[in-house]
């Protein structure tokens, strides 16, 4: 009888709606008294059980660092690049050449103005024989904070810091460091079974990563997204950008394709949060009526327990494949279109390039090794840096 006349439980939803947040409800804490049937009294000095109620505020805030700090470090190693690079001495036409030692090489060389393919190698970009051969295994990991050239760069970052920060707000820097990591590695490692011959850079893995873990917290938290649609236009946006950038020379869809897969299955590991009931019920168990409810609904944990499998066992596979020589293009022959479109402004070829060279004075005659083309040139003492130039243009 006594549960009968006891008032029921109002719980009010403090849901902040502005950038980022506006389109979910993190229940966590309460504000209100430990005692919630409290008496009023009114001015008749008569006692009124007022209608209770338990606020349910979002879950806690993460001031975001890491990414702006990633952000900071991969425009800090660009420079750094461009200053290795020195076009100037090196070739003998650069790309605004105002800049000095960072202008940029020929647009027929890189079309993303940014720095040679042997500068790239020479700072840890992904090469395969390297990593099989010399077991310069690291290079699967530094050239995630590498960039084939500004344009790479600023659309990376861009990308970057419309994601992370919202994940790291949401989820914490731990979490979501693991994440792009984790996923940036994915990417360098089904970059490295398909592109056999090419250099390949970029932290386009590592943000197709949180891009993949964007969409698993989307699935696996579904009932506490409001707008669901315009989340999803986001994450079609940005993809289509990274993938236009993708089929340019330096850059690579695999590591995309390698880094989207491996964050698409960490998000469901990472990125889970408890289901709104058991929220609610946890702050007014002494109230209810139903039973217990667990913390994570059934389709949670199932996704949770097979996305762990297949990313370890694909991480193992991959990497298992990787040190045995396999070669992923013999399994598909147009597969790699999907990294590069050759056109007529540039070439997809970033193998080391050889020239023949004849001297008749200042002038100077190149023959390109692996293509046959020839070119005459008039050079005032130049160095052996300056030819090597040449003859990279020449062969591209």
């Amino acid at each position: 009888m006594a549960e009968a006349n006891r008032p029921e439980i109002q719980l009010k939803i403090n849901s902040r709606r502005g950038i980022g947040t506006g389109n979910i409800i993190h229940p966590v804490e309460i504000e209100s008294s430990p005692t919630p049937f409290l008496a009023a009294t009114t001015a008749g000095n008569q006692t009124q059980t007022p209608s209770p109620f338990r606020e349910i505020k979002h879950f806690k805030k993460w001031f975001p660092w890491l990414i702006p700090s990633f952000v900071v470090a991969d425009t800090v190693l660009f420079i750094i690049t461009m200053y290795v690079n020195n076009c100037p001495k090196n070739t003998v036409s650069c790309i605004a050449t105002f800049l000095g030692r960072l202008s940029f090489q020929p647009f027929k060389e890189n079309p993303l103005l940014g720095p040679s393919s042997s500068t790239l190698e020479k700072m840890g970009a992904l090469d395969v024989s390297k990593v099989v051969d010399d077991h310069q295994g690291w290079r699967l990991i530094t050239c995630i904070w590498l960039h084939g050239g500004l344009f790479h760069l600023l659309a990376n970052m861009l990308s970057l810091l419309v994601i992370g920060i919202r994940l790291e707000q949401e989820f914490g820097f731990f979490r979501i460091g693991l994440l792009y990591v984790i996923s940036g590695f994915g990417g360098s490692l089904l970059s490295a079974l398909f592109l056999q011959s090419n250099i390949s850079v970029g932290a386009s893995g590592a943000v197709f990563g949180l891009l993949g873990g964007m969409l698993s917290e989307l699935i696996t938290n579904w009932t506490i997204y409001a707008n669901k649609m315009a989340a999803l236009l986001t994450l079609v946006i940005i993809i289509v950008l990274n993938l236009a950038v993708g089929i340019l020379p330096h850059v690579d869809n695999f590591a995309h394709l390698g880094g989207f897969s491996s964050g698409f299955l960490l998000g469901f590991v990472f990125l889970m949060r408890p289901q709104f009931g058991w929220v609610s019920q946890r702050y007014t168990s002494s109230y209810s009526r139903v039973g217990p409810r667990p913390k994570y609904k059934t389709y949670q944990l199932v996704l949770w327990l097979i996305s762990l499998i297949l990313v370890v066992a694909g991480m193992i596979a991959g990497l298992v494949s990787l040190l045995r020589g396999v070669n992923l293009n013999d399994y598909c022959s147009w597969c790699h279109y999907m990294s590069c479109v050759p056109t007529s402004r540039w070439s997809c070829d970033t193998n080391p390039v050889s020239c023949m060279s004849e001297q008749m004075g200042n002038q100077y005659t190149l023959t390109c090794s692996n293509n046959g083309k020839n070119g005459t040139y008039w050079l005032n003492d130049p160095n052996s840096s300056q030819i090597r130039g040449l003859c990279s243009q020449l062969c591209r």
